[in-house]
């Protein structure tokens, strides 16, 4: 099976096309309009005419410099997303829902509580997925945010390269400031590479349709290399100093089983010898608690680069994976 998907969706890149836009070429929506049109055969008119009808939103260009991630520390971050209400419509959508989530965990390994905490976190599980037009999100960071124009200009090409081969509108299509879609927030390059039709309706629907949703985020996890049933992350004490010497902004899985014991790390857990770990310090109000990231983890942080975000996932499922057991457990006594 895994192979399986692994080459369909390798000769789908291909037969799509990669993208090969480098911003160090292109300083101008002209010189974008000519590469789209020389590349990938787009109307010069048609396309000039939509950008004409863009927005360059100061919004978005000082939304993109605050993330959430860089402005607080864990306790803070935490109280955002693992909440009484997100927990309990966490469980309603893992029940409606409770066929898809069961047959994504068969064909890619990724288990509900996972995939429902992710489109938990990212949009409320469809509540917010963004009111800025993808087009005026993406032009604008495109051409006028230099730090980060190489990525958005790629993404610039990834969107209008999907508009064509899904028949959308570019002009009607809604997302975050940073041009993230629909409930699972897929950037547009990662809808041509890991959306799919889950339902078998021809569409990928991450706006509306949460069968292909659930199928789109099982299959990212799958092919960034989600390893079903293994751990994610554990928490761990520390014993002396040494332990300061790895920890770092890199969220790279840096040490192995035998470097545990050198570094201080004491837990009780029983790993495999070859596997390679991280050690994270999460902060509290008064104390830090320190945690071992597996395999798992590292893949969670492939959908966004924050070891707060993937913690806030792991968190939420395990307790929408409590409370979901605990309301069971309630009906049968």
């Amino acid at each position: 099976m895994k192979e399986k998907y692994f080459i369909h969706t390798v000769l789908l890149y291909l037969l799509l096309g990669s993208p090969t836009v480098h911003s160090k070429d292109i300083g101008s929506r002209e010189e974008f309009i000519s590469y789209m049109e020389e590349k990938h055969g787009f109307d010069y008119k048609q396309l000039n005419l939509l950008f004409d009808k863009t927005v360059i939103s100061k919004s978005i260009l000082d939304a993109i410099q605050r993330p959430a991630e860089k402005k607080f520390l864990w306790y803070q971050y935490r109280k955002i997303f693992i909440k009484e209400k997100r927990i309990k419509e966490g469980v309603k959508f893992w029940l409606d829902n409770k066929l898809k989530l069961e047959e994504a965990e068969r064909k890619f390994g990724v288990p509900p509580e996972i995939i429902t905490a992710i489109i938990g976190v990212e949009t409320f599980y469809g509540r917010n997925s963004g009111s800025y037009r993808v087009i005026d999100s993406l032009n604008t960071l495109a051409f006028h945010y230099p730090k980060r124009a190489a990525f958005f200009l790629s993404e610039l090409e990834h969107f209008l390269l999907l508009t064509r081969e899904q028949d959308f509108d570019p002009e009607q299509l809604e997302g975050s400031y940073a041009g993230a879609m629909g409930m699972p927030q897929f950037i547009s390059s990662s809808y041509r590479n890991y959306a799919i039709d889950f339902d078998n309706d021809n569409v990928a629907d991450i706006w509306h349709n949460p069968d292909d949703v659930i199928g789109s985020v099982a299959n990212y996890f799958f092919e960034h290399g989600w390893k079903n049933k293994e751990p994610i992350i554990s928490k761990v004490m520390i014993e002396g100093d040494e332990y300061k010497s790895i920890l770092d902004k890199s969220l790279e899985l840096n040490i192995s089983k035998t470097d545990l014991k050198k570094y201080g790390i004491l837990t009780s857990f029983d790993f495999h010898d070859d596997e390679k770990f991280k050690l994270f310090e999460f902060k509290l109000e008064n104390r830090s608690e320190f945690w071992l990231a597996q395999k798992n983890f590292y893949v969670i942080t492939r959908y966004n680069h924050s070891k707060l975000y993937a913690m806030a996932v792991y968190q939420l499922a395990q307790k929408i994976k409590e409370y979901k057991n605990n309301k069971a457990s309630a009906k049968e006594n």
